[in-house]
């Protein structure tokens, strides 16, 4: 590692990254520099890479830091401190590989698609927190080779009802012969990763999503919830199936959320998950417990599962109970088979004459 008042210099993976500005404070309750972040980066780099390898990947970019009052840029107030970066950089090194995505839109963007570890770097010294990786790989990315199943809890509810959830999750993934694994969110929330062969379209996986949410939500519906509007869900544990609908993305294992404890998302064993709490794992502590535990995603790879099972259980829901699609996000063109996107508060307010 070599030194200058103004940056510093760090082979990783055979390639000089520079990390400007490196006493910046990024999580100055905690005392965590910018040189911290991109070290912690370096330390779970065989996780991280995991992760991330080949996939088109988002960067949540926080340049300044977190601080009290710091907040996300959204597609209506672009002044945040933050912002979504979705395309390459222009100034990006010709090491740093992409993959070539359609939006929702029809537009198309090359975004970042890490292959070693110096890419995770090199995008922490621009600020990157977050990274937001597609469940494609580059070499096909309009199949899916991951199922994220969200468990997103809602007002009243907190990390332990999305524990308490977890376990049947895993037991109907069992019954439909599939194995998932866990992680926290970094937050609130737990996420369950399930390798599925790259043969079905991004509609295809969200309808099977949408199946076993709907399966879940029959078997212990005083908990989970599949409503789309948040005046319905109550107190409940949301499963998110629209993360997977084209460029929805949810945060990495092994990602830093914008929170003051620099808290990370961490992948964990079933049979740990009823123990921890999002706050055991930060910066500070991660490196740690990767060096202890290695990568607890690292069996993904191993598997990848048909989704044929959950199909089939969508033609029953559809055909016994007529069920059909749920709404899609509100910044996506109308979609094929989509009911109306409309509130059941607003749809239910009588019409003046």
């Amino acid at each position: 590692m070599a030194s200058s008042k103004d940056a510093v210099l760090l082979q990783v993976d055979g390639h000089e990254v520079r990390v400007s500005s490196p006493e910046k404070p990024y999580f100055a309750e905690r005392g965590i520099r910018k040189i911290d972040v991109v070290e912690y980066f370096i330390a779970v780099g065989g996780g991280i890479l995991h992760a991330l390898r080949d996939r088109p990947t988002t960067l949540e970019r926080w340049p300044g830091g977190v601080f009290e009052g710091a907040r996300l840029s959204t597609r209506t107030d672009n002044t945040g401190d933050a912002f979504y970066q979705k395309r390459v950089p222009k100034n990006a090194p010709d090491w740093v590989p992409t993959a070539h995505i359609t939006f929702p839109s029809g537009r198309t963007a090359d975004e970042i698609a890490p292959d070693s570890v110096a890419v995770v770097a090199w995008c922490a010294n621009l600020g990157t927190l977050t990274f937001h990786p597609w469940p494609v790989s580059k070499s096909d990315v309009e199949s899916p080779d991951q199922i994220r199943i969200d468990l997103d809890p809602q007002p009243g509810t907190d990390f332990s009802d999305a524990v308490r959830v977890a376990p049947h999750v895993r037991e109907l993934l069992a019954e439909f012969g599939m194995q998932g694994w866990p992680k926290t969110s970094g937050g609130r929330g737990v996420h369950v990763y399930v390798p599925i062969q790259p043969r079905w379209t991004f509609p295809e996986v969200r309808r099977a999503v949408i199946a076993f949410g709907r399966e879940l939500e029959r078997r212990i519906p005083d908990r989970v919830t599949m409503s789309w509007w948040k005046e319905e869900r109550g107190e409940k544990i949301f499963i998110d199936y629209n993360q997977m609908a084209r460029d929805r993305t949810i945060a990495s294992a092994y990602s830093i959320r914008p929170k003051p404890h620099a808290p990370v998302s961490a992948p964990v064993d079933w049979d740990e998950l009823p123990d921890v709490h999002p706050t055991d794992f930060d910066v500070l502590t991660m490196p740690a417990r990767f060096r202890e535990v290695g990568d607890k995603h690292a069996g993904i790879s191993d598997h990848a599962f048909g989704i044929e099972p959950l199909l089939e259980l969508a033609e029953r829901q559809a055909k016994d109970q007529g069920l059909g699609d749920l709404p899609y996000p509100p910044d996506y063109p109308k979609m094929p088979g989509e009911p109306m996107r409309v509130q059941p508060s607003r749809a239910r307010r009588p019409t003046a004459d």
